[in-house]
C-alpha cells in the first residue's frame, strides 16, 4: 500500500505539473527541470523525514521542516527562494486542480534576502569622466550634455533617450517629464548641465540631425539613441578613465542620490526628484550613506585611527 502511495506523489502528481509546466505555462525546458529538480528533492524529504507519501496530507509545518533542512545546509537565501518558489507553484496547481482541499504554501514566508548595494561613483570619478569628454565635434557636445543630465538629474536611460527638446527649460533650469506610471515630474539643474545641453543644442544637434524631431538626443546615424548604445559608451568613458567599477547608466542614478544625501538633501526631495512611488525604494541610499559616512570617520577621526593602529600594532 505504502508502495502505491510513493508512486501517486512521484509519478501522478508531478507528471502532471511537469505537463502543466511545459503546456499551460508554456516555460522553457531549462526552467521545467529546475522546478521539477527542486520538487523531487522536497518530495525525497517528506517521503525520509515526515513519513508523508500522499501530497492531501502535506501541512504548512512540513514545509517549514524542509526550508529549516536547506537552511542547515547553509544554502543561500537566493537557493532556498527558488525552491519555495517550486513548491509553492506545485501546491498553487494542486490546489486549483482540486486534488488537494488546501494551498499550504500560502502559510509560507519567504526567505529574507540580502539586497546587494548598488555601484556608486565618488565624485572624483564622475567629474573625471565628464571632465575627459572633448566638446570639439557634434558628437563630443552630444556626450557631454548627455552625461551632465544623467548624472546632473538623475534621469533614468529611458528618460533620457526619450527627452525632447520641449522638456528642457533651460532659462528657467529645469527639466519637465514624464516618468514610470505617467507621473510628471519637475527636476531642476545646474549650471554646467545648462552650458552643455545648450552648447549641444545650438551647436552639435542640428549636426547630428538635420531632420525635423522633436528629441533631444540622436545617434550618429541621426535615429534615436538606444539604451544599449548609451550603456556602451559610459562603460567605454569609464573604462578610458581607469574606472574599473561594474557601472551602467543606473549607476550615474545612484551617485545622483547618493551625492544629494551626502550634502544634507531631505530623503523625501530626492524621493521627489527621482520619481519613487515609495519612500522605501529611496531609503537603499541611505544605507549607501551610512556606509560613507563610517569611511568618513574612520579615515578621519583621530581615535578611530588610533584603534586601527593598535590592531596593527598587535598583529605584528
Amino acid at each position: 500500500m505504502k508502495k502505491k502511495k510513493e508512486e501517486d506523489i512521484i509519478f501522478y502528481e508531478l507528471s502532471d505539473f511537469r505537463y502543466h509546466l511545459e503546456t499551460d505555462k508554456r516555460l522553457s525546458t531549462n526552467s521545467v527541470n529546475s522546478y521539477m529538480t527542486d520538487l523531487r528533492l522536497y518530495s525525497q524529504f517528506l517521503k525520509e523525514y515526515q513519513n508523508i507519501f500522499d501530497v492531501s496530507e502535506i501541512e504548512d509545518v512540513h514545509i517549514k521542516k524542509f526550508m529549516q533542512s536547506l537552511k542547515r545546509k547553509e544554502l543561500s537565501p537566493h537557493s532556498m527562494s527558488r525552491k519555495l518558489t517550486a513548491i509553492r507553484e506545485f501546491h498553487k496547481f494542486l490546489y486549483e486542480e482540486k486534488i488537494t482541499k488546501t494551498d499550504p504554501s500560502k502559510l509560507i514566508d519567504t526567505p529574507k534576502l540580502d539586497k546587494p548595494l548598488p555601484v556608486v561613483l565618488t565624485q572624483e570619478e564622475v567629474e573625471k569622466m565628464i571632465n575627459s569628454i572633448k566638446v570639439d565635434t557634434p558628437l563630443g557636445k552630444r556626450n557631454k550634455a548627455l552625461m551632465e543630465l544623467l548624472y546632473g538629474c538623475g534621469l533614468r536611460v529611458t528618460e533620457l533617450i526619450t527627452l525632447k527638446t520641449s522638456n528642457i527649460h533651460i532659462n528657467a533650469k529645469y527639466i519637465e517629464l514624464i516618468g514610470k506610471g505617467n507621473k510628471e515630474r519637475l527636476i531642476p539643474f545646474g549650471d554646467m548641465a545648462i552650458i552643455a545641453v545648450r552648447d549641444y543644442i545650438e551647436n552639435g544637434r542640428k549636426e547630428i540631425c538635420n531632420k525635423p524631431g522633436e528629441l533631444l538626443f540622436y545617434n550618429y546615424k541621426g535615429e534615436q539613441l538606444s539604451r544599449q548604445g548609451v550603456y556602451k559608451y559610459i562603460k567605454t568613458l569609464a573604462l578610458e578613465n581607469g574606472i574599473e567599477k561594474e557601472i551602467s547608466p543606473h549607476t550615474l542614478r545612484h551617485s545622483f542620490a547618493t551625492h544629494l544625501l551626502e550634502g544634507g538633501v531631505d530623503l523625501r526631495i530626492v524621493q521627489e526628484m527621482l520619481g519613487h512611488e515609495d519612500i522605501s525604494t529611496t531609503q537603499i541610499y541611505t544605507h549607501i550613506n551610512r556606509s560613507f559616512l563610517k569611511e568618513v570617520y574612520e579615515n578621519a577621526h583621530p581615535m578611530a585611527n588610533k584603534h586601527k593602529g593598535d590592531e596593527e600594532k598587535n598583529e605584528v
